[in-house]
């Protein structure tokens, strides 16, 4: 299982276009199973019709994501970031040690696919933007969460993952609809490289789209701010999200 990607001091690197948001912190969603979780949104001052449900590592709502939400909005996608463990975790903030693991190992992607299809539906609503376009961006355990949805959500634009692990995900290929991109850190200790160039050509022979970018010599978690030697595979995935995204979107923004 992958470690814990970001500490409370990891920053998310800066977009290459910025203009403004506003916030909307403290919601709380309801899941089909009648979960009640935390979740984060902002919106975008000037709308693209694009929205991104973000999907954490296991520690949940930390700074990172917030973040990282209020930067999409930025560049004119509107967002909301997800805490899938509150049915093991509960709600609220989780410190630095968190034992994640216990919780990880109750949670099904049956159960990360139906909040993830909670913050789906927030962005569509009028609360949320009414988003034409939703995608998801995923970290860490939620970046194959991420890749899942591919399969598991209706309607869904595209599914983006960092540092996901390709097992998790190989047994949903088939049922794969959405386009995929996957961000690789080239030294992830976490899987081998080996493994996603197996996992591309599966995605490949079974017809699935996908953009893969390898980032030689970057660690797992080398998106992350303070980390100056991966200044240039930050910003190239800034680029390849924002890209992705535009490529992927249908409609033009609401009025």
């Amino acid at each position: 299982m992958d470690a814990m990607c970001y500490s409370n001091d990891a920053r998310p690197p800066l977009p290459p276009i910025q203009g403004g948001s506003t916030d909307e912190d403290g919601l709380i969603l309801t899941s089909a199973d009648g979960t009640r979780f935390g979740a984060y949104a902002a919106r975008a001052g000037t709308p693209t019709g694009a929205g991104v449900v973000v999907i954490p590592d296991p520690r949940g709502l930390h700074p990172f994501y917030k973040e990282l939400v209020r930067r999409f909005a930025e560049t004119g996608i509107d967002g909301i970031a997800i805490d899938y463990l509150a049915r093991t975790a509960g709600l609220g903030d989780r410190p630095e040690g968190f034992d994640f693991m216990t919780h990880i190992r109750q949670t099904t992607p049956e159960q990360v696919a139906a909040d993830v299809r909670a913050g789906v539906d927030y962005l569509r609503s009028a609360a949320g933007g009414s988003v034409a376009s939703v995608f998801t961006v995923g970290f860490c355990f939620g970046g194959a969460q991420s890749w899942r949805q591919s399969a598991a959500q209706p309607g869904l634009a595209g599914a983006i993952g960092f540092y996901g692990r390709p097992a998790v995900v190989r047994d949903v290929i088939p049922q794969m609809k959405a386009p995929l991109l996957l961000l690789i850190a080239g030294e992830d200790a976490a899987t081998p490289r080996e493994e996603f160039v197996r996992f591309e050509q599966e995605l490949t022979q079974a017809g699935v789209p996908h953009n893969q970018v390898v980032y030689d010599g970057a660690p797992h978690s080398f998106f992350d701010r303070k980390f100056d030697q991966h200044k240039a595979a930050s910003e190239d995935a800034w680029r390849q999200m924002l890209e992705f995204i535009k490529q992927h979107t249908r409609q033009p923004a609401r009025a």
